[in-house]
């Protein structure tokens, strides 16, 4: 069974789904339709979901039918609820809400090869998965599906005229059609409303009272015309051609509208004439031209062509004559809350009192600046591109999305309001029910096409491996962008089934380097070579390449080797995540250098979670702490397990010194999701950091003792985490007793202690020898470090062992000297500032020791600058009280012995 998704169950989506149904059930095609919108309801959306029978049809129900070859089928549904319906009847638009979730119901139950399948939740993002596509939903599940069409309907409305006094007040309705949106303040006293157009209609006649006034302005001030009671068949106009540009379109319907007015004395029909030609008039125009005509002409058109009912256009006279509505032509200049009240200035000088402002502008037309995060994410993935003019978005003539220049383009079509660019009138439902048939045709004949997919992981990157291990790997690359865990196991089964697959074995050894596994990495490497030089395209080879170069040779050439592979697959995300140093990986780059590359990438993910995780740590980094925060917002809230988010949120409350609120916040997602977390001793580690700066050290130890003893973590992440922990409470004296360290060296792998493969792996390899006091074992590993192929080993680590040698001696003097020089030097070996701190915190232990008080509570002074802490407040106070005494000792040392006089004399 062929799988479908519809995003979008309003009146768009239902009508695509109704006829994918029926063509594939008259096809004889097994097909399962997947209707996803997180509405309750099927069919209504936005448009017919109001519960106001006031708010009724804008065109007459012979006309309104779903379904394009069947034009009576409205009329007939109403009729046999309502005999005395007539066919020039303006409905309540509830009314046909109702119609299309009994006509979606209806052709469920009478389909036998399709199935419609209601998912109740929102997507968020779209990737290529083969010739398909996975969907994520706002929930963090995926639907994988063969195609999908986009029913999203009007985005919502602009906002930003309103300014952020009046949107954050509490009497701004921003959206007037969302559930309850007019509840509260747009219930007493005057109301201004912002737009003129038919919403603006709709709204005045829910919200009129007799003793209320509603203000309507728009920089025009037009109302929509209305229809005739008994409407005039439409008249044929003459020969139009767009391509000679706007000008003379302008002249030549000007002309027919004329002729028609007198040949029938109005003007209706002519434009109703022009219906079945407007797309193509639109097109032909060149682009300036109609860029021009949404300047110059759109209001115009629109208040002529989208027309109200008589009996709605009698309410608005009736408002308008009794004085209870006052139409302006103005823009709001200036609004803000005052008391019970908003206070407004409009453009022409008025001056309005109101106790709510309605945002009846209408729908947002361009997708750029929207919040939807699916439409974000299908601009900034490249798989569509704007709309000519900026409206909506691009698409080929059978509605499926053309991708941006370079970018793959997917089984992905759109329907009703997201093709206003190519179409310009495509929101009613006969133009609607016309792209549903046409869309429905066109996808079941996509899939139709008897080819084998070639497999891709989840940025569209070919996979030269069987369906089964690329699934296996797309599986294992998303745990390794969210830092979950499991990857390995996935990536050794995804191998086991196709033993020549490059790609998978190459991640392996990449892993496997990064968590120090000196047996299993150098098989890995090496079947990822055998495989790559069988069977493996361009990038595949290059990826291959260029984990040996970062493995195997030098600190320069596998830099070099890495980047490079980027900078020619910038999709690459598995390359881009071993270059940057994160929790995950130990990089090659610097931190300017993780820096420009991670920015220079934002056109090629957009807002991909894991690249706005990757974007956050960036910018908490660049000590940009709200940008951070607001990315990692982003990124969690389309996959809360987004790992490097979590970190990067985790280090921006750190480092801003929110101790309270960052535990809190962490302890409550490790009690949510930390039991997936690859690195979840991580989390606990930096949970334990604000125990640690709060001088809370009763909670210290229940959190080490609860999750980072040896039963708790394994791998690399004892020394990283549990070890490093443990000596940075023995720097600040927030242990009392031997330190546990023993049974972390014991469960800790052999190679990480030994012969560390990373810089940052020797970096806490030293740090845990040091806590167990072992001299012999930093003497070993400085020697690794001299010997060792990277720069950074004897550029950093090989003096750090000389440094925690002599804090193991105490000989306090001797580190000052050794740690001082190696402040600005550790940011080489890949860790956080937040890991780079343990330097810090041996160094002032030092300078403690060693009875430096004046540099220590320098020192001290500085990182309370950085951030709050008690912890420093209370060491600062403390060496400050010593260094008092000392000055005190010395003061009395240079009086020289006292003096006591007797009433006998001197003694």
């Amino acid at each position: 069974m062929r799988r479908v998704a519809i995003v979008g169950a309003g009146a768009a989506g239902a009508l695509t789904a109704v006829q994918l149904m029926r063509q594939a059930d008259r096809a004889g095609r097994a097909v399962g339709v997947w209707l996803i919108d997180p509405s309750q309801r099927t069919g209504p959306g936005v448009a017919y979901g109001t519960s106001d029978p006031r708010h009724l049809l804008n065109v007459p129900a012979a006309r309104m039918s779903a379904l394009p070859d069947d034009p009576g089928h409205f009329l007939r549904w109403l009729t046999d609820r309502d005999p005395h319906t007539a066919p020039g009847d303006f409905v309540p638009r509830q009314v046909y809400g109702q119609y299309l979730t009994d006509l979606v119901e209806r052709t469920a139950d009478a389909c036998g090869q399709a199935r419609l399948h209601r998912v109740r939740e929102k997507v968020v993002a779209a990737r290529e998965q083969g010739f398909g596509l996975a969907l994520r939903l706002a929930g963090g599940g995926e639907l994988r599906v063969d195609a999908a069409v986009l029913a999203l309907g009007n985005l919502a409305p602009a906002q930003d005229w309103a300014g952020a006094e009046l949107s954050q007040s509490g009497r701004f309705v921003a959206d007037p059609w969302a559930p309850g949106a007019l509840d509260g303040p747009a219930e007493k006293g005057d109301v201004l409303l912002v737009g003129t157009g038919l919403t603006m209609v709709d709204l005045a006649a829910t919200l009129a009272r007799p003793d209320r006034v509603l203000h309507a302005v728009s920089r025009h001030g037009l109302l929509p015309q209305e229809h005739l009671p008994a409407a005039a068949p439409p008249a044929e106009p003459p020969d139009l051609d767009g391509s000679h540009g706007l000008d003379a379109l302008r002249r030549d319907v000007r002309r027919h509208l004329s002729a028609t007015r007198r040949a029938c004395g109005d003007w209706r029909p002519a434009l109703d004439g022009l219906r079945p030609l407007t797309a193509a008039l639109w097109q032909q125009l060149p682009l300036a031209d109609r860029v021009r005509f949404l300047v110059e002409d759109l209001r115009t058109w629109e208040v002529h062509r989208h027309r109200m009912a008589p009996a709605t256009a009698a309410t608005l006279r009736e408002l308008l004559a009794s004085g209870r509505l006052r139409i302006g032509a103005g823009e709001v200049v200036h609004a803000a809350p005052a008391g019970d009240a908003v206070e407004v200035v409009l453009s022409d000088g008025t001056r309005l009192r109101v106790g709510a402002v309605v945002n009846c502008t209408g729908a947002r037309t361009g997708p750029r600046g929207t919040a939807d995060p699916l439409v974000r994410c299908v601009l900034d993935r490249g798989y569509a591109r704007p709309g000519p003019a900026g409206l909506g978005l691009d698409t080929a003539g059978d509605g499926r999305l053309v991708p941006a220049a370079g970018a793959p383009g997917l089984r992905l079509w759109a329907i009703g309001a997201a093709r206003r660019g190519n179409l310009l009138e495509t929101t009613a439902v006969p133009e609607i029910r016309a792209q549903a048939a046409e869309v429905a045709g066109d996808v079941l004949a996509a899939l139709t096409a008897r080819r084998a997919p070639v497999p891709t992981d989840r940025y569209g990157q070919r996979l030269s491996t069987s369906p089964e291990a690329a699934e296996l790997y797309d599986q294992a690359l998303e745990r390794i962008l969210a830092g979950s865990v499991g990857a390995e196991a996935l990536l050794t089964e995804a191998v086991g089934a196709d033993p020549g697959f490059a790609v998978g074995h190459a991640t392996l050894a990449l892993l496997g380097h990064e968590c120090g596994s000196a047996e299993e990495t150098p098989q890995a490497l090496a079947s990822a070579r055998r495989a790559a030089a069988a069977r493996a395209d361009d990038r595949e080879r290059g990826l291959v390449a260029a984990v040996d170069a970062c493995l195997t040779g030098t600190e320069e050439r596998g830099k070099a080797a890495l980047l490079g592979h980027i900078a020619d697959h910038p999709r690459d995300a598995l390359a881009v995540s071993a270059a940057v140093p994160t929790v995950s990986f130990n990089g090659v780059t610097g931190a300017e250098e993780a820096w420009e590359l991670v920015e220079r990438l934002s056109g090629t993910y957009g807002d991909d979670w894991w690249y706005l995780g990757q974007l956050a740590f960036v910018r908490q980094e660049q000590e940009r702490w709200e940008e951070a925060e607001a990315l990692a917002s982003r990124a969690l809230a389309a996959q809360p397990r987004a790992g490097h988010a979590v970190h990067a949120r985790a280090h921006v409350y750190y480092e801003t010194g929110e101790h309270r609120a960052g535990l809190a916040w962490l302890d409550e997602w490790l009690r949510r999701h930390g039991d997936g977390a690859a690195h979840r001793s991580h989390i606990s580690w930096h949970a334990a950091l604000h125990e640690l700066s709060l001088d809370d050290r009763p909670s210290l130890l229940r959190r080490y003792r609860r999750e980072l003893t040896a039963s708790h973590v394994s791998g690399g992440r004892l020394l990283v985490d549990s070890a490093s922990l443990l000596w940075r409470a023995r720097m600040t004296d927030s242990w009392s007793g031997g330190l546990p360290v023993g049974e972390l060296l014991d469960a800790a792998p052999r190679h990480w202690l030994d012969a560390p493969a990373t810089s940052f792996a020797a970096l806490h390899s030293a740090v845990a020898h040091a806590a167990a006091g072992d001299l012999d074992a930093l003497g070993r590993l400085r020697a690794h470090a001299l010997a060792h192929h990277q720069r950074v080993f004897a550029l950093v680590i090989a003096p750090l062992c000389d440094a925690l040698s002599a804090v193991v001696r105490e000989d306090w003097r001797q580190a000052v000297r050794r740690l001082r020089p190696l402040l600005p030097l550790v940011a080489h070996v890949g860790a956080s500032k937040a890991q780079q701190e343990v330097v810090e915190e041996t160094l002032l232990h030092a300078l403690i020791a060693a009875g430096e008080y004046d540099r220590a509570a320098w020192l001290l002074a500085v990182r309370l600058d950085r951030r709050a802490s008690p912890l420093d407040r209370r060491r600062l106070e403390a060496v400050r009280g010593r260094r008092a005494e000392r000055r005190e000792q010395r003061h009395a040392e240079r009086r020289g012995p006292a003096v006591v006089g007797t009433s006998s004399g001197l003694v």
